[in-house]
């Protein structure tokens, strides 16, 4: 191990004289592209062995029944390999990625880069109903994190590397590679600017190039767009945009009561059975729910829904139109129950697929039903509505409609449905953000204060440490203590204009005695023993409680009071104080690092 350290610092010496950081940078953005790729091109592959091997196989051969079984044994494997393998719970991708970035510097740990290669393949691959898109993400990121980490790399350059892994992701999967630096910028929330671009652009690349060496030119939905747009489609795709709003609210209600449902039941046996029972039932009713249905999304965009119901469990003719829309229908409204039951229950995986499955869907019962009732004078092209759909979606419940908007345009191989999808997605994006001010990767974080945005300020305020600007050096005194002593066991021995007075038992703050009260009273000896602390101390303008105040409260707290020292609460006892001034330079400091 020795031997190895003393590579390594060799490495780096000889690298620090050589090849200069940016040069470095540029190195590291292909390596992180290059394994952001291999981790989906490993993903993919493995879930799709178990799913050929198991829906194909025993479901189609042997019996439908199943369908119920599979989700159950999945989770069953997943919380074992949480539990003795891996020692670790594996979170959501994408949130636990934007939360390392937030409070932990961008530091990922090393379990991370396994974490998710070993749980996301068995959960979508045994039904779980969810996607890989996040666990090729937080793969991908904590990889990069950790190469970063060996390198010596700074915070800043650690966040980017790990926007870097999320582009190289997008793009291997979708072969999008425009589409995965959009993503990247829009939802790790970096900056648009040369010294980013260019790093996210050789990851993109490299990671796309990757896709291609394994998959040759397979895409996940090949599509040729055939209908054009006309200007008279304008007021239908403002309707489908409308619609989206409206599912995307859904979405995200139900994702959000659901896990917090969950987030109730503490004894994690109960949760897998709960949510493994609940996704069983869902999945052997509704076969199509199983895995991640990139198979429906294809089915629904070359016009043949047939294809997806004909297996339905309630024995209803597919090729009467009424019924494909009620059975579609039923696919949008159960998917994202699905979704939640499987991550309640302890899976792992994405929930950027199921967003695309409930939008291709949604996008072409709305054009399904305008052309069979007739609603409009010109027909409705049904495949090009399930495809501005799965924008109008991501745009929604994602928050991200420049992704949704470059997305679909990549994956149509043009850009004649542009105005629609600029069209749809806004219009989703604007109703949603109305309702939800955070989208479900961000819900969690937004409400705990702890988001990175493009907000320069907020950001900063995040990425802040409350601990780093509390000072102790204060010296209490007791409601009972007499001025005489306040003076020899306070004013001379500190440096400060501030006392906090405590309860001498409970440790509790009762009050504050300033510089200034005491000041016109302390040179008088023969008050020594009659004015005691409690007689001058005064209640202080606001009070700061670690654990629940973020930085943003604080601030709002200084400029709310006017003060220049708040108390800091912890546990109901007195803790310390934040100055303005100290506040200050800790936010300046980080300020220079953030933008830097």
């Amino acid at each position: 191990m020795p031997h190895k350290k003393s590579l390594l610092s060799r490495f780096l010496i000889w690298r620090a004289k050589h090849i200069p950081q940016k040069q470095f940078l540029y190195m590291l953005s292909v390596l992180v592209g290059f394994t952001s790729g291999l981790g989906a091109v490993f993903l993919k592959n493995l879930t799709h062995f178990f799913q050929h091997l198991l829906e194909g196989n025993l479901v189609r051969y042997y019996h439908h029944a199943f369908y119920f079984v599979f989700p159950i044994i999945g989770l069953w494997f997943v919380y074992f390999i949480m539990k003795y393998v891996l020692r670790n719970k594996v979170s959501h991708g994408i949130p636990s990625t934007l939360y390392a970035i937030a409070k932990r510097k961008g530091i990922m740990k090393q379990y991370q880069m396994i974490g998710s290669i070993l749980t996301a393949p068995i959960t979508v691959g045994f039904g779980g109903s969810v996607g890989l898109e996040g666990p090729t993400v937080s793969t991908g990121a904590a990889v990069s994190s950790n190469i970063a980490r060996l390198f010596h790399m700074n915070q800043t350059t650690r966040t980017l590397l790990i926007g870097c892994a999320a582009a190289g992701a997008l793009s291997s999967i979708f072969k999008a590679p425009v589409a995965a630096i959009v993503f990247a910028i829009e939802v790790f929330s970096l900056d648009l600017t040369l010294a980013s671009l260019l790093p996210l652009l050789l990851a993109s690349l490299s990671a796309i190039i990757t896709s291609y060496f394994f998959f040759g030119n397979d895409i996940l939905l090949p599509f040729r767009i055939e209908d054009n747009f006309t200007i008279k489609d304008v007021p239908l795709f403002m309707i489908l945009g409308l619609v989206a709003g409206i599912v995307s609210i859904y979405f995200t209600e139900v994702y959000d009561r659901i896990q917090s449902f969950f987030d109730k039941i503490e004894s994690p046996i109960k949760r897998l059975l709960i949510g493994g029972v609940g996704l069983g039932v869902l999945v052997y009713f509704i076969p199509p729910l199983y895995g991640e249905g990139f198979d429906v999304i294809n089915s629904i965009i070359q016009g043949n829904p047939e294809k997806a119901l004909e297996n339905n469990i309630f024995s209803l003719d597919p090729s009467k139109t009424w019924v494909v829309l009620v059975l579609l229908a039923g696919l949008v409204l159960f998917k994202i129950v699905a979704s939640s039951l499987t991550f309640g229950a302890g899976g792992v995986g994405g929930i950027f697929a199921p967003t695309l499955f409930m939008g291709s869907i949604m996008g072409y019962v709305v054009a399904k039903f305008l052309n069979q009732f007739s609603l409009f004078q010109q027909s409705v092209s049904e495949s090009n509505f399930a495809l501005v759909g799965m924008a109008g979606l991501m745009a929604g419940v994602l928050h991200a409609p420049l992704t949704a908007i470059f997305l679909i345009a990549e994956v149509t191989g043009g850009y004649e449905l542009f105005i629609p999808l600029m069209i749809t997605a806004a219009i989703s994006f604007a109703i949603t953000k109305k309702v939800h001010p955070h989208s479900v990767y961000t819900m969690e974080l937004g409400r705990r204060g702890e988001l990175i945005t493009h907000n320069k300020d907020q950001s900063v305020l995040t990425l802040m440490d409350m601990e780093s600007v509390i000072e102790k050096n204060f010296i209490p005194v007791f409601p009972s203590m007499d001025l005489g002593t306040i003076v020899q066991q306070a004013i001379i021995k500190s440096n400060r204009n501030i006392y906090p007075v405590v309860n001498e038992k409970t440790q509790a703050l009762v009050g504050i005695i300033l510089l200034d009260d005491l000041r016109p009273i302390m040179f008088d000896q023969s008050l020594y023993n009659e004015v005691l602390a409690q007689d001058i101390m005064q209640d202080p303008p606001q009070l700061i409680f670690l654990g629940k105040d973020k930085m943003a409260d604080v601030m709002k707290k200084f400029q709310d009071s006017g003060a220049w020292n708040l108390p800091v609460i912890k546990d109901g006892m007195y803790y310390g104080f934040i100055s303005k001034s100290k506040m200050l330079t800790v936010y300046r400091r980080k300020l220079i690092t953030f933008t830097n």
